[in-house]
């Protein structure tokens, strides 16, 4: 009592609106987030407990929602229709008109509410229910006590309670005495779908409750006062609406008068709907019209009764009134509020309020005299009415009466076959209906037809009652049979086909011969022993379901020697084998697992039982696979003594150790291995990657195989590889190529090899870009055209240049250098990929993986990283003691930085500024290098250097070398002085080129021996190279070039450039990296030139 709640009680109205999609992602997550599974692994048992729990669990609240009551006019139906929002599919067409279709079935001819006009929604037209987990439905019946169907159209289960129509009022008993105060309070508590009660309560009073899981795709139909509930398993759709039948009609009147008693408004009027249907007598179903011609009976024996009791209390006045014409909430009785229709009771104190008959004396205070009786027809009008309804029924309610009668026949009363038959004869001739009184004539006839059949084959038949030795006659065959029979049982095992034959011989006789029941005790024994042999000669087959089978089947059998020891035989090996199982059951789950010694001496002492066991089959497969991976393991202890193993080998066989449930002594140490490489690639990870970094551990530490900007990801044309002539790399088009290819390699050199020739992919790719990048920032290019930055617009205003791609990204785009004064290269968020942390913190990283003596692409990227790093560094010691390059910290001290932001000159963007194209000009942020006159080989350098993740002073000395070599003021008088004249120059040198594809200078003649001494032999000082002569001539001018790395480019269309520096030499534009547009429009200075005028002349 204490426990009972005080507060309100009901459900409220959600305050979000949801889609169908939203709703679902919010009851899937309640429904995998309250049971911890996902949605489809929670049993519908455990869902129906706990549901049940919460119910009866006051203190604990669980919120749910339900999309209950959605009418389908509004928001559509799950069921195709007829003009509908959607096109049906023509496949689907057939469902337009269906009977199941659950916006026809209400309407159907033989349905009831075909004649209520108004559209009610729920009753004619279907309701939408979106279910979740825990949503529910109470206990309650259908609105006039109709029957309903609900369909599941998709979507987790619906759980189900229901109650007989004949146990409703049992029900309803039950729960106001369990809970009177809130019956006394609200009479009709069960009609507002809020009262939830455990259908265990109810069954322990003597309710009969059965229950049903609905599952999509699955109708459930509720009858005629059948009380209902149920709850949700989780996310469904389902749709519902109400019919009537002929059989309905008498519940839909008793259910009007149990209104009037509740004071529960009504949905229709019913007095109404038989008023019409007998309107509509001549086009009347029959067996419907037979229905509303009891029902009317009844309505106007009713009507007459009230209207005499209103007369005889004085009410004298009278006025006809349609009321079918009025709202139904018009017509409503004052005092038990259900719907008149016949007639009603008004006074003149308060017109616009009616009772009906049965509250007359509730109307009012004032005398009686004054009231008026309004009424739709008088008797006289329903008499006529009920007549040309019966007239009508008739023909059918005579053949009703008279199969009813023959049906609930006894005893003498019992009609012959004759005439069944030929009352559904009747039924056929005169078109009756489908009912269900027609289909139980049918199933009793065809039921005596079927009786008639057997008692006519047993009258004919043969019987074997006779005994033999009363037999008028001599049967000569029955000594002989007997004979044989004796003969067969004399076996201790005789053949089950043997017997066979001689019980099929004696059944010829017809008599009883005294030998038959022995030999058919005989023939289930023998049956039973050879199904045992044939067991047992298969023992891969014998189960212990099979071997529990048999001696259940040997118990039932008659005492015989043969059986008892087949039965003791096979008793001993199940219990042998149910032993054994039992056993190796708990061996392999054992936790630690135990000894290979151990499970091998079980698995010999399990090898000689002669049946099907699946527990001793797992543990022979464990033991076999054990014995396997230990030697796997052996083997890989020998390449740990020699060649080191690669982690994927590793990691498979720690995989395949775990699975096995046997102790592995090498696994732990394994384990500890694979331990010690994931703690390795997390501390390399972290000393490399960048925060939220988009790329991985091996991405970063492996040459890029895939080259890519902010623009767009084009390769351009390839040029010829700088170090390996003609000779193409491996297909590696990707890092999963590169990953496999590592994992696959011998040993670390084929891994470097491989990384080798990814590297030189890396260079010629990214070359190929920073030409075309170089190219389309030309002034001659229009600039609205282009595509440049991660936003893909065309550059204005503030650019930055990435010193490593050379594209253009727009400042508020990407991020700007921290500090614009630094002498740091900026690269953009493509080329800088990691955090380049000093070597002296990669070296540990390098040292400490070959401590651990595993491979994985992870340490041979970062081995070749670090093989890298170091012969870039001896790369650049050469080039600076070739040329004399000062310190970095000599340069730093001696020519400060510029606090403004500018580009240099010879840089594309400085000519967009100063181009026509004022609206769309740009101009660099932060300073770059010009690359008009650098020599390939300091390109290369720059370029390898700034690839490498890790930051080396040797990058930032030659980036600021490279960076400052126009800037002397020296070198920009004479760049002013002379540019113009030069660009005449070479214009006119062009042009006499372009006519003889020559040179106008030529350059020294160089042997090929020479020449090869050239890329390897320290590079010559400035003034060594310009005491080669000009004047020489020779056809090997035109293969040769000054450059260090001449690639000799062949065909009639070699394009040169001339040094606009002191030497004046003529260079292969495709040696020294520079375009035809660059060479028609900016200076090129060499290599020479460049360090001369940049550093020798300080």
């Amino acid at each position: 009592e204490c426990n009972k709640p005080q507060e309100a009680f009901g459900f409220e109205q959600a305050c979000r609106d949801y889609n169908l999609r939203a709703f679902g992602d919010m009851a899937d997550s309640f429904k995998s987030d309250y049971f911890n599974l996902p949605v489809h692994m929670v049993p519908t048992e455990l869902v129906e407990k706990e549901f049940w729990r919460l119910v009866s669990t006051i203190e604990e609240d669980v919120t749910v929602e339900y999309g209950a009551d959605i009418a389908s006019k509004e928001f559509g139906s799950g069921f195709p229709v007829r003009n509908g929002k959607f096109k049906v599919a023509p496949e689907d067409e057939v469902y337009l008109d269906s009977g199941w279709n659950l916006n026809n079935m209400p309407v159907m001819d033989p349905s009831v509410l075909t004649h209520v006009t108004a559209d009610i929604c729920g009753m004619k037209l279907p309701w939408l229910y979106v279910g979740m987990c825990f949503s529910s439905f109470c206990w309650h019946i259908e609105d006039h006590w109709s029957y309903s169907i609900n369909y599941l159209h998709w979507g987790e289960p619906k759980t189900w309670y229901g109650a007989p129509g004949y146990a409703a009022e049992q029900l309803e008993e039950v729960m106001k005495k369990l809970a009177p105060e809130l019956f006394e309070a609200q009479p009709d508590l069960l009609h507002q779908l809020v009262t939830i009660m455990n259908p265990n309560i109810l069954m322990a009073h003597g309710v009969p409750i059965y229950r049903t899981n609905q599952c999509a795709g699955e109708f459930v139909i509720t009858f005629p006062r059948a009380y209902h509930s149920g709850f949700n398993q989780g996310f469904n759709f389902a749709e519902a609406v109400n019919f009537c039948t002929v059989d309905w009609m008498p519940l839909g009147r008793q259910c009007v008068d149990h209104y009037r008693m509740l004071h529960r408004y009504c949905v229709f009027s019913h007095d109404e709907l038989i008023c019409k249907m007998a309107s509509k007598a001549e086009t009347l179903d029959v067996v419907l019209a037979s229905a509303v011609q009891k029902d009317m009976a009844v309505m106007i024996r009713e009507e007459r009764e009230l209207r005499e009791r209103v007369q005889k209390m004085g009410v004298v006045h009278c006025q006809q009134t349609e009321y079918d014409l009025l709202p139904d909430d018009e017509c409503q009785c004052a005092r038990c509020r259900t719907t008149c229709y016949l007639s009603a009771l008004t006074c003149p104190c308060n017109p616009e309020v009616l009772v009906c008959l049965h509250h007359a004396q509730d109307l009012c205070s004032c005398p009686v005299e004054g009231y008026t009786l309004h009424y739709r027809f008088t008797l006289d009008e329903l008499y006529p009415m009920m007549k040309a309804i019966a007239l009508r029924a008739e023909s059918y309610n005579f053949w009703a009466s008279h199969v009813t009668d023959i049906l609930e026949a006894k005893l003498d009363k019992k009609k012959s076959l004759v005439e069944f038959h030929a009352l559904i004869e009747e039924s056929e001739t005169r078109a009756f209906p489908e009912n269900d009184l027609l289909r139980h004539l049918r199933m009793v006839t065809q039921d005596a037809e079927k009786c008639s059949c057997v008692a006519q084959q047993l009258l004919n038949g043969k019987r074997q009652t006779r005994q033999l030795y009363n037999l008028p006659c001599s049967i000569h065959q029955a000594p002989l049979l007997k004979q044989e029979s004796e003969k067969v049982l004399a076996e201790e095992t005789p053949s089950a086909v043997e017997i066979q034959c001689l019980l099929d011989v004696s059944s010829d006789f017809d008599v009883a011969l005294p030998e038959l029941p022995v030999l058919r005790e005989r023939l289930e024994q023998a049956r039973w022993l050879e199904a045992v042999q044939a067991a047992s000669s298969w023992p891969a087959s014998l189960s212990l379901d099979t071997m529990r089978r048999l001696i259940d089947q040997g118990v039932g059998l008659a005492p015989l020697s043969s059986v008892e020891r087949a039965m003791a035989r096979l008793q001993e090996l199940l219990t042998v084998s149910e032993h054994w199982e039992d056993q190796v059951h708990n061996l392999i789950r054992a936790r630690p697992h135990h000894c290979l010694e151990m499970l091998e001496a079980a698995v010999q002492e399990v090898e000689n039982i002669p049946a099907y066991l699946p527990n001793c089959l797992q543990l022979k497969d464990a033991v076999s696979r054990a014995k396997e991976w230990l030697q796997d393991a052996e083997n890989l202890q020998v390449v740990l003594g020699g060649r080191i193993p690669v982690l994927d080998a590793l990691l498979d066989l720690v995989s395949q150790g775990r699975s096995i449930p046997v102790q592995l002594d090498p696994l732990p140490r394994l384990e500890s291995l694979v331990s010690e490489v994931q703690a390795w690639k997390e501390c390399a990870a972290k000393t490399f990657l960048t925060k939220n970094s988009p790329f991985t551990l091996l991405e970063v530490l492996c040459p890029r195989c895939e080259v890519s900007t902010g623009a767009q990801k084009s390769k351009g044309k390839r040029i010829k590889d700088f170090h390996c002539g003609k000779k193409k790399a491996a297909k590696l088009e990707s890092l999963s190529d590169v990953e496999r290819a590592l994992s696959e390699s011998k040993d670390s050199a084929s891994a470097m090899a491989t990384l080798g020739e990814v590297r030189l992919k890396e260079m010629e790719v990214l070359f190929s870009i920073r030409m075309a990048n170089e190219s389309k920032l030309l002034p001659a290019v229009n600039c609205s055209s282009l595509h440049v930055c991660v936003c893909q617009e065309a550059p204005k205003g503030s650019m930055l240049i990435c010193e490593l791609c050379r594209d253009a990204f727009h400042s508020n785009c990407v991020p700007s250098p921290s500090d614009p004064r630094s002498i740091q290269p900026w690269l953009c968020p493509h080329c800088r990929r990691s955090e380049r942390p000093p070597l002296d913190r990669v070296l540990p990283l390098l040292a400490s993986l070959q401590r651990l003596r595993v491979r994985l692409p992870e340490g041979d990227a970062l081995r070749y990283l670090i093989e890298r790093t170091v012969s870039w560094q001896h790369r650049m010691q050469q080039v600076s003691a070739s040329w004399k390059l000062p310190a970095l910290r000599d340069r730093l001290g001696s020519t400060p930085f510029a606090k403004s932001t500018h580009c240099l000159k010879g840089s594309p963007t400085q000519e967009w500024s100063n181009s026509g194209q004022s609206q769309m000009a740009f101009h660099a942020e932060q300073q770059c290098i010009p690359l008009q006159g650098l020599s390939r080989e300091l390109e290369e350098l720059m370029v390898e250097g700034l690839l490498l993740q890790v930051t080396l002073p040797e990058t930032q000395q030659l980036y600021y070398i490279l960076l400052n070599r126009l800037a002397s003021p020296q070198g920009h008088k004479k760049e002013v002085g002379c540019g113009l004249d030069k660009k005449a120059k070479r214009r006119l040198e062009r042009e006499g080129r372009c006519r003889t594809k020559k040179p106008q200078k030529k350059k020294p003649k160089l042997s090929k021996e020479k020449s090869r001494e050239g890329k390897t032999a320290p590079t010559p000082s400035p003034s060594q190279l310009s005491d080669l002569s000009p004047s020489d001539d020779s056809e090997d001018d035109m293969v040769l070039c000054p450059a260090e790395c001449c690639q000799q480019p062949e065909g009639d269309e070699v394009d040169w450039v001339q040094c606009d520096g002191s030497c004046n030499q003529w260079f292969h534009q495709v040696c020294v990296g520079v375009s035809p547009e660059l060479a028609e429009k900016e200076d090129y200075i060499c290599v020479s030139c460049t360090m001369k005028d940049g550093f020798v002349r300080k």
